[in-house]
């Protein structure tokens, strides 16, 4: 996919966005490298049956298959909603360089959101990457989401 040279934080998230609306619960996750989209996904947890399809795991897993490469390094990931723990730690075994979301785990938990609530920072923290983090992008336009 290319992507044109203007795209930003703000114009990621907004992919994430539109993405977040085809799936199951109102989670979009987009990866880039180099200023260019390179996988979206969406959350298919009821379609699959899978408890872990989450639109990060699925985000992941389709890169990692389309690269025929485990590492993510050099990659960000924006997602709508902060990366559960089972995504946070998705995300630091794939090796992904940045994590840029909208919604925190706290924000959705006061939307009544289910939530396990350990913060993607509290899983790096106690890993072994150094992953940037970026929060509270478009977050009100996340939190909507669940409305």
């Amino acid at each position: 996919m290319l992507t044109p040279a203007y795209m930003n934080p703000e114009s990621f998230m907004r992919l994430a966005l539109a993405e977040a609306k085809e799936g199951d619960a109102p989670y979009g996750a987009v990866i880039v490298k180099d200023n260019e989209v390179v996988a979206v996904a969406h959350n298919t947890v009821r379609r699959d049956n899978d408890p872990s399809a989450h639109a990060e795991i699925n985000a992941i897993r389709s890169l990692t298959a389309k690269l025929k490469n485990p590492s993510l390094e050099g990659y960000s990931i924006y997602t709508t909603g902060e990366p559960c723990p089972m995504c946070a730690t998705a995300c630091v075994w794939s090796g992904l360089s940045e994590i840029v979301y909208g919604a925190s785990i706290q924000d959705l938990i006061n939307v009544n959101q289910s939530q396990i609530n350990i913060s993607c920072e509290q899983v790096i923290d106690k890993s072994f990457r150094k992953i940037k983090l970026t929060k509270d992008v478009l977050k009100n336009e996340c939190l909507e989401l669940f409305k």
